[in-house]
């Protein structure tokens, strides 16, 4: 029995570093299982987009798809956008569509591996405080797992987490580096908390400037590919517990 296609589902960018990255997680992520295929498609500004990739799998004989939105919290995107643009699918598709990314341990593993490689240590945490700097959200769900995820980090060891946000939410970057920093933290580290580079992640960086550190953003790290496959098997599992019941 042939396994459903797995389609990543980006929001995409006019940075073509964005869909750079996108690629190379989804390339680590299909290493990670051997045998299953796995598609990307872009919500906005870059190719292939979601019913381009969707008409052609149903051309090629394709039946079942886990659509997986790249998205770390279940914001407008998630819920509106990438729903919106399933329903457009050809009806001889049966799409499932997985769960975001976050929360999950896995995100806040990948975290702490991108500080590291900016070079902190483990030892370190006791006098670092991190700013948790994500790209922002009006939707209260998403604000709230942000917050939740920063307390996760904090939980960890660092002696001080606070969430930030590029737009639309408060605190902006630059505000919490200053309010760690007003503290008496001895050090701080900004740790983007998005997937690809692009404005937003951008603005984070500008805003990092009074901090000594500041990490990548998440990008294609072991941790979120194979946390891209958790999401898959999580959605075949669902399934089979529906059609359990069903039956």
């Amino acid at each position: 029995m042939n396994r459903p296609v797995l389609l990543v589902i980006a929001h995409g960018s006019r940075d073509p570093r964005h869909a750079a990255t996108v690629q190379a997680l989804v390339r680590r992520a299909g290493a990670l299982r051997p045998g299953l295929r796995v598609e990307t498609a872009f919500l906005d500004f870059n190719l292939p987009s979601v019913t381009g990739v969707l008409d052609r799998l149903a051309a090629e004989g394709v039946r079942d798809v886990v659509a997986l939105p790249l998205l770390l919290t279940r914001a407008f995107h998630a819920k509106a956008d990438v729903p919106a643009v399933l329903r457009q699918a050809p009806p001889s598709l049966r799409i499932r569509q997985a769960e975001v990314l976050g929360p999950s341990p896995l995100l806040v593993a990948a975290v702490e591996r991108r500080l590291y490689e900016a070079g902190l240590a483990p030892g370190d945490k006791s006098t670092t405080g991190v700013v948790l700097a994500s790209a922002g959200s009006t939707d209260p769900e998403a604000i709230a797992v942000i917050a939740e995820t920063a307390r996760e980090l904090r939980r960890t060891g660092w002696c001080s987490v606070r969430p930030a946000f590029a737009s639309a939410s408060l605190p902006r970057t630059e505000d919490a580096v200053r309010a760690l920093r007003a503290d008496g933290v001895r050090r701080v580290a900004v740790a983007p908390y998005v997937i690809a580079p692009g404005r937003l992640p951008d603005r984070i960086a500008a805003g990092a400037a009074g901090a000594d550190v500041l990490a990548d953003v998440l990008g294609p790290s072991p941790e979120l590919a194979a946390l891209l496959v958790e999401r898959y098997d999580g959605a075949l599992r669902a399934a089979e517990c529906v059609t359990a019941a069903a039956g």
